[in-house]
């Protein structure tokens, strides 16, 4: 009998209140906002869609096509010995121009020594600047800023997270390296394109 009593104690003391519980004070907020009367109509405020965008195809791309350049991209270019700007212009069948943000060139500079090529590829009067005015230098989160304000860009870039985060934004094509050729997601009539 004393063992039952003492399990019934132990087990009495185990229990605890839950996070959402509506006796928190967190909580009590939230349950109160939650509250909708069942006549009032319920606004929901959605971001502007682009104007460049017919359903998923983006009207703006088109030649001269604008890509801009991710620091793994050049790196990778340079590990399969694979010339940027031609590369480019084979996969597309068009001129393609090159751009450069500060902060992927700020990313390079960090990287040392060991990829002072990419640094002197990445010099060359063929590739254009585009400013940064963001404080801090990670540029994932700059290229994902620029290609939400301006649909007319292709992203160029191996890295996985950024291409997770670029998928989500409609019209915008990705162009990375496999079997040591430039593709390019979303693009049907590019050369190198992926089969799905």
């Amino acid at each position: 009998m004393s063992r039952a009593k003492k399990a019934r104690k132990f087990a009495s003391m185990k229990r605890m209140i839950s996070n959402k519980d509506a006796r928190l004070k967190e909580n009590q907020g939230v349950a109160q906002k939650k509250k909708v009367k069942p006549n009032e109509l319920q606004i929901n405020e959605t971001p502007q869609g682009s104007s460049a965008l017919f359903f998923q195809y983006n009207t703006q791309l088109g030649p001269p096509y604008h890509i801009i350049i991710d620091t793994n991209f050049i790196n990778f270019s340079i590990k399969n010995k694979l010339d940027i700007v031609k590369t480019m212009m084979d996969c597309l069948y068009a001129k393609c121009i090159p751009y450069l943000t500060d902060c992927v060139l700020a990313e390079l500079e960090k990287l040392g020594a060991k990829y002072r090529v990419a640094l002197k590829i990445v010099k060359d009067p063929r590739f254009e600047r585009l400013p940064c005015l963001h404080k801090g230098t990670y540029a994932d989160d700059c290229i994902v800023q620029r290609v939400n304000q301006h649909k007319c860009f292709i992203v160029a870039t191996c890295d996985k997270d950024l291409k997770l985060r670029i998928r989500k934004i409609p019209g915008v094509p990705i162009m990375c390296i496999s079997q040591r050729r430039y593709t390019v997601e979303r693009m049907p009539d590019a050369y190198g394109d992926p089969k799905q």
